[in-house]
């Protein structure tokens, strides 16, 4: 059977979404059964009118049980998800139209094109292929999906969601004819069909599964964390094999922090230092919104991530996320937060010694971060307290302090501000020593930074 044109599908829809109010007001389930035969036979895809028809049977559904919401709803789906956020190469660049370079430790893999068009695209695409490759991570053609495509997370998606989500893919989105650059990995890593024993070694195919023992706003939560949110890619530590060591709150690993792309995505966890433990729910959804709280600023990738996908949640999902993650326990710590340890110039006798490091600081970071590391929240972040200077892994500070960044654009927040970068004005000594200040004052206290480090970073950035 041919895809119908959006118009085609719309016509046929409204007579459909006509039917549909029928039998929603009847309530009437053989009605619903006898809609869906109706509408395959006039072409509508079984996804859809399946779907649809559910929710018309069903008038406690989450949405209006018609194409438009249908369309819409999945249009959400693919916002928390942020598939735009690997599936668009750039702001010039088409959307859902592939072709982004993601960094792998396997070397470069290209995103695809996601949209409709029936060539170059997932325009082919039946729902069971789509379900596949989304859940599954299996295209259409039989070869798999590198785990760049976060499909370990998205397996626990509920049919509904995928349902919604195909029918966006297939018509809310704008066809796209383009070719991305093709993904070339060195051997071995180019050998596709390995992926199936990877697969069978380290991915939970199930879906998820409300817990009992917890609310609902508790397990709405749990549930975009672990599967369209996909907050674990990024934030949970990988083995050996490059898999999630967890995929949900049951290990102790599970969002722990961990590298992706020369970064460290910090843990969020409730440790006090490090990790969420001292942040409220409140400013957790506050910083999903913005992408600044009064202990931090998104740096990184989590700025597209906010860009593009959390800035645009529903407030109650903000809010069940931020739910969700401070229910996570501590997984322990080196570092640790007091803010009524020693000053920055420490008296000897009648002398006072300066700390390696501190004249830097006082000289290039005190004008937007303070003479104590308090900052101008929600303009500049505090490094006092803050659990990114107090992660046990300090490449993201190393990074920032070698090439700058800027915070996000974000409807409600701040105007974004750029930190300038010191790579050419600053030795790795020096860089290393300014950093160890900031970790070991104001309360602080974590490991100090290395020349090596700095040094290890800069070789990365340069490759």
């Amino acid at each position: 059977m041919q895809r119908l044109d959006l118009k085609q599908m719309k016509l046929r829809m409204a007579v459909f979404d006509w039917i549909i109010r029928r039998v929603k007001e009847a309530g009437n389930l053989l009605g619903a059964v006898l809609l869906v035969t109706s509408a395959i036979m006039s072409g509508i895809p079984v996804s859809v009118a399946t779907a649809a028809a559910g929710h018309a049977a069903n008038p406690a559904g989450e949405s209006e049980g018609t194409f438009d919401a249908l369309v819409t709803r999945g249009a959400y789906l693919a916002t928390i998800a942020d598939c735009a956020g690997c599936h668009t190469a750039g702001p010039a660049h088409p959307a859902f139209g592939g072709g982004l370079a993601i960094n792998s430790p396997f070397g470069t893999i290209y995103s695809t094109n996601i949209t409709p068009d029936p060539e170059t695209g997932i325009g082919r695409y039946s729902y069971e292929d789509f379900s596949r490759a989304v859940r599954g991570g299996i295209r259409k053609d039989g070869k798999w999906l590198y785990p760049a495509m976060p499909y370990p997370s998205f397996t626990a998606m509920s049919d509904n969601d995928v349902r919604a989500l195909y029918a966006y893919f297939m018509h809310g989105v704008k066809p796209v004819r383009h070719t991305p650059s093709q993904t070339r990995l060195p051997f071995p890593f180019n050998q596709r069909w390995t992926l199936k024993f990877w697969d069978l070694a380290f991915v939970e195919h199930k879906r998820f599964e409300p817990r009992a023992d917890r609310g609902g706003k508790w397990n709405r939560g749990a549930y975009l964390v672990q599967s369209l949110g996909h907050c674990g890619a990024c934030h949970t530590p990988r083995g050996l094999a490059y898999q999630e060591k967890a995929y949900s709150e049951i290990s102790s690993d599970y969002l722990t922090g961990a590298m992706i792309d020369n970064w460290f995505a910090p843990e969020l966890t409730g440790n006090t230092a490090s990790g969420l433990g001292r942040w409220s729910e409140e400013e957790i959804a506050a910083f999903l919104k913005t992408g600044h709280s009064g202990h931090t600023a998104a740096f990184g990738s989590m700025i597209t991530v906010i860009e593009n996908s959390t800035q645009h949640l529903r407030q109650e999902d903000l809010d069940a996320i931020a739910h969700y993650l401070k229910s996570l326990p501590a997984s322990g710590e080196k570092s640790s937060y007091n803010p009524r340890r020693t000053p920055a110039v420490v008296p000897v006798g009648m002398i006072r010694f300066e700390k390696p490091g501190a004249g830097i600081y006082s000289g290039f970071c005190t004008k937007c971060h303070g003479d104590e590391g308090r900052g101008k929240p929600p303009k500049f972040p505090p490094l006092s307290g803050s659990s990114i200077v107090l992660s046990e892994n300090a490449s993201s500070l190393i990074r920032l302090m070698l090439e700058g960044g800027k915070g996000p654009w974000t409807k409600t927040g701040p105007k974004p501000e750029k930190m300038p970068g010191y790579a050419e004005r600053f030795t790795d000594r020096e860089i290393a020593e300014v950093l160890t200040f900031i970790r070991n004052n104001w309360g602080n206290k974590a490991a100090p930074v290395t020349t090596r480090d700095v040094y290890l970073m800069r070789e990365a950035l340069n490759e």
